[in-house]
């Protein structure tokens, strides 16, 4: 079991912006910083992170998943995911994961994950994962168009404690994955629970909106579409958006 340090905070405008200038014992594995409010939560790019304080589950995860190579470092966005939906999953069965690393419940958005990186030597030396759950919040802001929380799911309320301990195991555990090399068992794991992993949906792009089928998620964190025409699409994180 990795030695794990879990930091509680009332309030902090980013935890991920704490774990950044946060400096770990040797022994530290893994250091886990929560917050009940966040006053400049972010999301991915210019995405903010709409919270009611004391709620929902906000807080960042560092690692030093140093065995990773530069080349395969979405790897460790499909492990964080895989994590999130096996904590998630012992609540209830629809959660699925959304490229590329939102955790959706049927067609709304129950977690977000930002994720930054520090490179040394051509392998990755630190991992922020800055991630969101909405728990028991019920009424969000119009400005948030699809979220859902746990408790709206389940109907009754979840201890907010009880859930970051499953989370955290959940993490452990897929760290433990890329420590032995099972790369390919975790991209297995997130492709098979992937939103809009089966059959045609609809897409947009700069060009329009369009049809298509998800072949898969490269190394690189790269989507590759097929369209009804048959034609190969590839496409970085925010180039397409799923309708």
């Amino acid at each position: 079991m990795k030695k794990t340090k879990i930091i509680k905070l009332k309030e902090t405008d980013s935890t991920n912006s704490y774990l950044k200038n946060y400096t770990p014992d040797k022994a530290e594995d893994m250091t886990v910083v929560v917050a009940d409010y966040q006053s400049a939560g972010r999301g991915q790019g210019k995405n903010t992170w709409e919270s009611e304080p004391g709620k929902n589950l906000l807080f960042s995860i560092l690692v030093h998943p140093v065995c990773v190579p530069v080349n395969r470092q979405f790897l460790l966005s499909m492990a964080g995911a895989v994590a999130l939906k096996h904590a998630l999953d012992k609540y209830d069965g629809g959660f699925m994961m959304k490229w590329p690393n939102d955790i959706y419940w049927q067609d709304k958005k129950i977690s977000g994950t930002l994720i930054e990186t520090t490179i040394a030597r051509h392998h990755i030396q630190n991992c922020i994962f800055g991630i969101g759950i909405d728990v028991n919040q019920t009424e969000f802001p119009d400005t948030v168009p699809n979220p859902v929380s746990l408790c709206q799911i389940t109907g009754k309320e979840v201890s907010l404690k009880h859930l970051l301990k499953e989370v955290v195991e959940a993490f452990q555990d897929v760290l433990e994955m890329i420590e032995d090399g099972d790369y390919t068992d975790i991209a297995a794991l997130y492709h098979q629970s992937l939103y809009y992993g089966k059959g045609f949906h609809r897409f947009e792009d700069e060009n329009g909106v369009f049809e298509a089928g998800i072949v898969e998620v490269e190394d690189d964190g790269h989507l590759v579409l097929h369209d009804r025409e048959g034609v190969i699409r590839e496409y970085a994180v925010k180039e397409v958006k799923f309708l």
